[in-house]
């Protein structure tokens, strides 16, 4: 049977469209779209339990999303060919949509769902993450499942100061703006990217833009929907309620809630006391009413806190630690904490800690990135690690999590325009969590920064970050600087935003409600610029600007290039040449070739300077070409009977004959009456001799001619016998010498 195929067109407005398919592929699922822009191909498909598992009180919800490396005509790497694990690039593109779905979701909706997204063609200009957000949506769109609306992201870029909507990633390199924008028809969820130092304003416009393109493809998923024939919302068992149960406990609870928010406490003294009202709470139920509404005594306490702790801060502008709105915690800073790092450094706010360390490569330690869609490598990367210590806790350790992808990648994007294009090293910075009560991303851009500094790595200008927040109960509103943990978890709006004195260079902001409006956001993006600044002052204080050079016990980097036609002879037979050079010099060397010029370029790593100048001395010598008329030092290192063989001293290794007949005016009988082992000397070289081809320099050259000097011709058979001889002896020399 032929499949009905429902087909919806998006146009971009530059001639560019998107294809929005469905009835063709995954009829199974609760939900399935083909989504299609040039030839890039995403399936999506959504499937919803009927039922909610017992004793769950959450949605979980699973998206995700895969790049096959079929669609690229390409094969897995490594011993076994079959995708994996996903990629952090992968696992990146599944925050960004999860971030836009999940608050649309009711509330009361717990059964297991599982959004699917994989990349089944993949068109080299057209970048695929800017597409998942829509084709997640429209799954669900076409599904029967609880949904509030649909929404879709988009990548919005500036280049030269025209905004474009999913730019290609040729256009994208050219951009100084690179943001993903996730919303609905009415409000915006999400943002998240990277920028060139743009203002606060310009970042705004963005917004807007990008919000209008998601206009246009949210109307596509309703038209789509609507053609195929919209499902009636399923019917499910939502959250049990007791309206008398939680005034009961509303009435109890937040008068006293109210009061130990007011108090100022610490993390855990407030949490101490927050325990102990939870504990009265709990004596003034009976244990038959304790067994029948367990679970909604803890649910409507939380509930009674919440609104006491919001409420505190739109009524008194006052928060959990005492500060006012605007407030930045107290900051201390350190660097140079660790003595054997290659920089480091400490940046500690409030009750959060992040310490970083810096380690310099050569680009052999590069990150290799090998995806169907991204092949390279990154010559600066950070990671972030956040042990469950870090918040009191005792956990199980699973590996890297998605959240120290997420929060690795934005302090990453935050700080990687800052290192100069030509720096020469590797770098990777290390990020580790040893306190956090909020914001330890931002942390992390902080400490990262001083200790890149304390390293010697010549950023442009340092860089920090601050997380900012937002309670409003839609008539008031509160903008909140330096959020805690228990801020972000309890309020509106967490956005993150990174920069410099002259402009934002990285943000993130997830909002929990609708209808925020662009004058709050702007209000926000100007308190978080005064926040950002106050703690650039902090980091200054501590260092003001990169050390001139890498710490002693850390390695020099130097670049030089050579010829392309001599990278074998450096390297020589197997690899033997460079692997005695490293050996004998205590260095590492790697050579890459610059595929423009053909030109090799070799980089020398190592602490030891006298091992660096031997393998720089070891080049000069191989790529040194003497120019006809100079002038040049040299070294005599072996004496022979019609000459002396000598070595140029600014070019160890490459020798020359000096013949006898060159030594002096007069005549020279016997080399060593004027020259011995070891003498140092300035010959004249002529270029290559017509008659023997062999390079001619001459000593005599550059001494003044006796006065009456005459030429006296040598004795024929003499003459003929010597230079018979000679000739033959200097074949046998440059012989030796080639071998």
């Amino acid at each position: 049977m032929i499949p009905k195929v429902f087909n919806q067109v998006i146009e971009l407005g530059d001639g560019r469209t998107i294809t929005l398919e469905t009835g063709k592929l995954a009829k199974q699922a609760d939900g399935s779209v083909v989504v299609r822009m040039g030839d890039t191909m995403l399936l999506a498909t959504v499937v919803s339990a009927r039922t909610a598992a017992p004793g769950i009180d959450f949605l979980p919800l699973t998206v995700d999303y895969r790049e096959k490396f079929a669609a690229a005509g390409r094969y897995p790497g490594g011993f076994m060919k079959r995708e994996a694990r996903p990629s952090n690039e992968e696992i990146l593109t599944m925050r960004l949509v999860d971030r836009v779905l999940r608050p649309l979701f009711p509330k009361d909706y717990h059964a297991e769902t599982q959004v699917m997204i994989q990349l089944m063609s993949h068109d080299e200009e057209v970048i695929p993450d800017a597409l998942a957000g829509l084709a997640a949506s429209a799954a669900i769109q076409l599904s029967d499942i609880p949904f509030e609306a649909p929404i879709s992201e988009v990548r919005v870029a500036r280049i030269n100061g025209e905004f474009i909507i999913n730019p290609s990633y040729t256009q994208l390199a050219e951009a100084d703006m690179d943001l993903m924008v996730g919303a609905s028809t009415d409000f915006v969820a999400m943002v998240e990217g990277e920028m060139d130092e743009v203002s606060e304003e310009e970042m705004a416009d963005a917004i807007r833009v990008a919000h209008e393109a998601i206009k246009a493809q949210c109307d596509a998923q309703v038209k789509l929907a609507e053609a195929v024939g919209k499902k009636e919302t399923r019917e499910y068992e939502g959250e049990e309620k007791n309206e008398e149960l939680a005034k009961k406990i509303h009435d109890f609870s937040y008068q006293k809630c109210y009061d130990i928010a007011k108090q100022g406490t610490s993390k855990q003294q407030r949490g101490e006391a927050f325990a102990k009202v939870r504990e009265e709470l709990v004596d003034i139920f009976s244990e038959e009413e304790i067994e029948e509404f367990g679970d909604l005594i803890g649910k409507y306490y939380g509930k009674a806190q919440k609104a006491a702790v919001r409420d505190l801060t739109l009524n008194e502008g006052l928060r959990l630690d005492g500060r006012k709105t605007t407030d930045i915690r107290p900051i201390w800073c350190e660097v140079d904490y660790l003595p054997k790092a290659h920089g480091s450094s400490i940046f500690t706010r409030g009750e959060t800690q992040a310490l970083a360390t810096v380690t310099l490569g050569t680009s052999r330690d590069a990150n290799m990135i090998d995806s169907p869609t991204i092949q390279g490598e990154e010559r600066f990367y950070l990671h972030y690690n956040f042990p469950p210590f870090s918040t009191g806790e005792a956990r199980p350790l699973r590996g890297t999590s998605r959240r120290e992808i997420g929060h690795g990648n934005l302090a990453q994007r935050a700080i990687k325009g800052m290192i100069p294009e030509d720096f020469p090293y590797t770098v990777r910075v290390v990020s580790e969590v040893l306190e956090s009560n909020g914001s330890s991303s931002m942390a992390t851009v902080c400490s990262g920064t001083m200790a890149l500094m304390d390293a010697g790595v010549t950023m442009k200008k340092p860089v920090s970050g601050i997380a900012m927040g937002l309670i409003t109960d839609g008539e008031k509103f509160a903008v909140l600087s330096d959020i805690l943990g228990d801020e972000d978890h309890l309020g509106d709006m967490d956005f993150k935003v990174t920069g410099t004195a002259d402009g934002i260079t990285a943000c993130q902001m997830d909002i929990k409600i609708k209808g925020l409006s662009y004058e709050i956001l702007v209000q926000a993006l100007q308190q978080a610029r005064e926040g950002r600044l106050h703690i650039l002052d902090k980091i200054t204080e501590t260092i003001a600007q990169p050390n001139s050079e890498v710490k002693p016990h850390a390695p020099k980097m130097v670049t030089r290039r050579i010829p392309g036609d001599l990278i074998g002879a450096f390297i020589g037979p197997g690899g033997k040449t460079i692997q005695e050079l490293q050996k004998n010099t205590d260095t590492t060397i790697v050579i890459n070739e610059d595929e423009e010029t053909e030109e090799g370029v070799v980089e020398i790593l190592g602490t030891n300077q006298d091992g660096i100048n031997a393998v720089l001395a070891k080049i000069d010598a191989m790529i040194f070409k003497p120019e006809k008329g100079s002038v040049y030092e040299v070294k005599v290192i072996k004496m022979l009977d019609f000459g002396a063989v000598v070595e140029y001293t600014e070019a160890p290794g490459n020798e020359v004959l000096l013949h006898v007949s060159e030594i002096a005016w007069e005549r020279t009988n016997n080399v060593s009456d004027v020259l011995k082992i070891g003498d140092i000397l300035d010959v004249k070289y002529f270029g290559v001799d017509p008659k023997t081809r062999k390079d001619k320099v001459s000593r005599k050259a550059l001494l003044p001619k006796p006065e009456g000097y005459v030429s006296k011709p040598r004795n024929t058979n003499d003459s003929k016998d010597r230079n018979s001889n000679g000739e033959r002896r200097n074949k046998s020399v440059s012989d030796r010498h080639k071998n």
